[in-house]
């Protein structure tokens, strides 16, 4: 209405000016004019009626307070009027007779909805006055020194709700001290100058650009209206909430009761007005339309019970179950923050209060220091060069991350060119050359090229020897990380051969030999036979018939190993279905052993060569089969060898198995590293590789495993059925008895296997970033990591107590082994963990809470991401982030992961993660480890070579394939 702030709140008002033309904002073109001649002044009051009874015994009683309707009465009856020294304060056109009959009407309806709102109007000022009155005669008793009973009264009493315990002298010192508090508040607040700082409770996410957003919102509402009026149902749609519907439709209703209405539908007038004030800069009215959708009674007041509701409603829209769960306690808890009075309500100013005070309660796990003065510091490589400086500077960081792969990459090409070259020309110069021309020497020299790669394929995939080779000084110049990839790329050669090598033969040489005259044939190709062999002969001979069967048998076995088949990406009609998964990429692979067998075959039997040592596709692939066999072999030995016995099995939320074993006294491994499992109940011949999560100091070895496939299905079916059920509110299946024992599917391990990740101790400062289930790997470096330091710091603390004088050091005390005299080089690691659900942090709640608790120099930085919730300073999450702070700050722990580490929402801007690290450790090796989906991979190490480029600091990417 006219004559209040756009936005502002009506129920305090108390007055409307009889001069001023009011006009209900919820029916464009209706208007209420009124004429201050027309009006006198006891009109222009609004009066209620209460109802007080007084008892004998001197107990006021409040009956009922509700709008009066139709009173005839003067100004001078209302001068004198006890019930009008009370409440001559509250003003409104409540009454029909105090109201101008000059009205312009529209339509019915417009008037109907005005007449709504008076109506409400009246009822919430109503409402305001009983509170109001009932103070005041709480005041009345208290100045007059009795202790009468508390009032009574069939609704909205303070004192009915138990909060407020003594009577009302109580509450009014209560009273007191809130507005003690209040007046402190608003002091700090204008002190601080904390409003510019406030960035939270947008309803729009800040991505969203005004102009266009709006312009989406009126296309959603074309398409959702019905004869020019959005429904209520479709709000959610139409302004881009969709996934969080019930906190869209209890926004909609806040935004009609602050225009005193109740309606269903809305027209684009009104949308445009919702509109406007959900997108709103203005904090104080993004805050006020918060606090109307929590305070639903429009008293200005919120109850425990609304408190309550809006987290439910705030958890839902986040999925965050297990926070409903607990909405109770949490909402307990903030009343017991903000209503130390215990007067049973808190007010706007108390909300407010509380978001002020979120940043002071969020100073646990806190990111780490960043000022535009180091983001000045790591431009500074990047200004003044010119555009030939710019491209050299990225080639000489190209160069330095990609040396390793570049040189091998190199050498082989240049070998394969080799090869190639040397056989094309010693084909050049044979008879046959005159007749078959250069498709011989073509597909000769392919030929050769396919020995080596067929040779080179298998180094890639004998882990134990690349295991071997890492602690060796190869590492150094050879990127044992990149073994699948270049497992990939010579599969790519290989194929490249094939074509090259079959193609020719098929449809160029036994073409030209076929059409070859007797003389030609006499004179150049009699290597093939006295008698000239048709096109069929050539074909369904030896060499024939074992070059074909190699090609289909590794056409199937690259098809099925390509991305798409093997991750079940196509998805195909029963019963070719199995055709796509890990099985039958696994089972297809084993078609290669008979390609081998195949080769040896067709290398021996050459229609161009008779003598044995010509004939070397032997000597190519003997010592590659022979140590991929010797390696097999050894997993056959080991795995008997390693007798495991399950200690823990537990099935927790995601989908994820954890198995926890004994472990074998010959079982060494670093942190990083990996094993395989094979479970026979499942199948005798699959073996899986799984990071290992336990330290290398524990007793035990544990693996986490996520059910992505058909193989981990059925290893859940099978242990859920070897367990009995959780007991109720906890997660997983505990087991460590005899009669157990025996049930339990037997599991044989393998390893342990090199990983990237296992030459974390090289680096200065760790960043560990894992998505999901790949958190797995830096489970087990953060327990070694932090034990490493402990243990370090515990030898040199011995020592100096042994030894307290430096020049003692060649007396008989006892003395460090050159391992523990060397200190350790990472002093820093900061984890990442993203994830999609809340049930996640389960998997490793319990080290998480470890580390946290014995880290105590803040070695260790974690920082837990969650996706599903709303980024920090939306109004959908920022209930959560209040309670979220204020439960860590009383009690120590985080209300999304239950552990010690704060939850982060939305995704971890990694520009931001970058800059900061480069500007604290400065001039450090900083190993940037990664594992998860490809995709962030990419960004991940766009952004090690860019800040490579910026400044002194040093960022390695390295990344585990899984």
């Amino acid at each position: 209405m006219n004559g209040f702030p756009k936005h502002g709140r009506r129920w305090a008002s108390d007055t409307v000016p009889s001069g001023k033309v009011m006009s209900g904002s919820s029916s464009p073109g209706a208007e209420l004019s009124t004429s201050a001649s027309q009006l006198s002044a006891a009109a222009a009051e609004e009066f209620v009626e209460v109802t007080l009874d007084i008892e004998d015994d001197d107990t006021i009683v409040l009956r009922s307070v509700e709008p009066a309707t139709n009173l005839n009465i003067d100004a001078e009856s209302i001068s004198g009027s006890t019930i009008s020294g009370i409440g001559a304060s509250e003003s409104a056109p409540a009454s029909t007779t105090s109201r101008s009959p000059t009205i312009r009407r529209s339509s019915s309806s417009r008037f109907r909805q005005f007449s709504q709102e008076l109506k409400a109007d009246a009822v919430a000022k109503a409402r305001h006055f009983s509170q109001e009155l009932k103070n005041e005669l709480m005041r009345f008793s208290c100045s007059q020194g009795n202790s009468p009973p508390i009032l009574s009264s069939s609704s909205h009493s303070v004192a009915q709700s138990g909060s407020v315990v003594g009577g009302p002298c109580h509450y009014e010192s209560a009273i007191a001290a809130r507005a003690r508090r209040k007046q402190q508040a608003q002091l700090s607040r204008t002190r601080s100058g904390a409003q510019k700082a406030l960035k939270g409770l947008r309803f729009i996410s800040s991505k969203s650009n005004g102009i266009d957003a709006w312009n989406e919102v009126q296309r959603n509402f074309e398409k959702l209206a019905e004869d020019g009026y959005l429904h209520r149902a479709d709000f959610a749609q139409c302004i881009g909430m969709k996934d969080s519907k019930d906190f869209a439709l209890e926004l909609f209703d806040a935004l009609s009761r602050r225009r005193r209405l109740k309606v269903d539908k809305i027209s684009k007038e009104e949308m445009c007005e919702y509109w406007s004030q959900i997108t709103d800069q203005s904090f104080d009215s993004r805050l006020q339309i918060f606090f109307d959708m929590v305070a639903k009674n429009e008293d200005g007041r919120i109850t425990e019970a609304e408190v309550k509701e809006i987290i439910m409603l705030s958890a839902s829209a986040n999925k965050l179950s297990r926070l409903k769960e607990q909405a109770e306690e949490y909402a307990a808890l903030i009343m017991e923050e903000l209503d130390p009075e215990g007067l049973g309500y808190i007010e706007l100013w108390q909300l407010e209060t509380l978001l002020l005070q979120k940043d002071t309660y969020l100073s646990y796990s806190q990111a780490l220091s960043y000022t535009s003065q180091a983001l000045s510091q790591n431009l500074q490589g990047l200004r003044y060069k010119s555009l030939i400086q710019r491209v050299r500077t990225k080639l000489l960081y190209f160069l330095q991350d990609n040396w390793k792969r570049i040189w091998i990459l190199s050498l082989w090409i240049m070998v394969m060119i080799g090869l190639f070259t040397w056989k094309f020309i010693q084909y050049k110069n044979r008879s046959a050359f005159k007749v078959m021309g250069y498709c011989l020497a073509t597909a000769k020299g392919a030929a050769e090229t396919l020995k080596l790669n067929m040779a080179l394929i298998l180094f890639p995939v004998c882990r134990n020897t690349l295991t071997w080779m890492r602690s060796t000084r190869m590492a150094y110049i050879i990127p044992f990380d990149d073994n699948i990839n270049f497992h990939k790329t010579i599969a790519a050669a290989i194929v490249v051969g094939i074509i090259l090598h079959a193609g020719d033969h098929l449809a160029c040489d036994f073409v030209r030999l076929e059409r070859s005259s007797a003389t030609q044939y006499n004179l150049y190709l009699t290597d093939f036979g006295q008698t000239k062999p048709s096109y069929w002969d050539l074909v369904k001979g030896c060499e024939g018939v074992t070059g074909i069967l190699m090609v289909i048998l590794m056409a199937i076995a690259f098809t099925l190993a390509t991305r798409w088949f093997r991750r079940s990406l196509i998805k195909l009609p029963k019963p070719f279905d199995r055709l796509t998964g890990f099985n039958a990429f696994w089972y297809s692979h084993h078609l290669l052993i008979i390609v081998y067998i195949l080769l040896i075959i067709h290398g021996t039997k050459l229609y161009l060569e008779h003598k044995w040592y010509p004939k070397t596709t032997w000597m190519y692939i003997a010592v590659p089969v022979l140590l991929y066999a010797g390696e097999r072999t050894l997993r056959v030995f080991r795995s008997g060898l390693y007798t495991v016995h399950l200690l823990k099995v537990a099935i927790y939320p995601g989908n994820v198995l954890l198995l926890q074993m004994s472990k074998p006294p010959q079982f060494r491994y670093k942190s990083g590293q990996y094993m395989f499992v094979q479970c026979p109940a499942v199948s005798p011949f699959e073996w899986h590789p799984f990071s290992i999560t336990s330290a290398p100091g524990d007793d035990y070895l544990s693996i986490h495993i996520r059910q992505l496939g058909d193989w981990t299905q059925e290893l859940k079916r099978v242990f859920s059925e070897a367990c009995e059920a959780p007991v109720a509110g906890k997660s997983g299946l505990l087991r460590d008895d005899e009669t157990t024992r025996k049930s339990m599917p037997k599991l044989l391990i393998d390893g342990p296997y090199g990983a990237p990740a296992q030459d974390y101790r090289k680096y200065d400062v760790l960043l560990l970033v894992g998505l999901g289930i790949g958190a797995t790997p830096f489970i087990s470096i953060l327990k070694d990591l932090l034990n490493s330091i402990i243990k370090t710091e515990e030898q040199l603390e011995m020592v100096s107590d042994l030894c307290p004088i430096p020049n003692l050091e060649s007396t008989q005390g006892p003395k460090v082994s050159p391992k523990q005299k060397k200190p350790l080089k990472t002093t820093n690691a900061y984890f990442y963990w993203v994830t999609r659900e809340q049930g996640s942090f389960d998997w490793f709640k319990g080290v998480v809470n470890e580390v946290a608790e014995l880290d105590q120099r803040g070695v260790i930085e974690m920082h837990n991401y969650l996706t599903s919730v709303y980024e920090e300073g939306d109004a959908r999450s920022a209930l959560i982030t209040m309670v979220q702070a204020l439960n860590h700050a009383k009690n120590g722990v985080d209300i999304v992961s239950g552990t010690r580490v704060r939850t982060h929402f939305a995704r971890p801007n990694w520009k931001k993660v970058f800059s900061k690290l480069g500007s604290k450790h400065a001039n450090a090796r900083i190993g940037v480890f990664y594992c998860g989906a490809p995709i962030l991979a990419k960004e991940l190490s766009k952004l090690c070579n860019e800040y490579n480029q910026r400044g002194a600091t040093k960022f390695e990417f390295h990344k585990e394939h899984f």
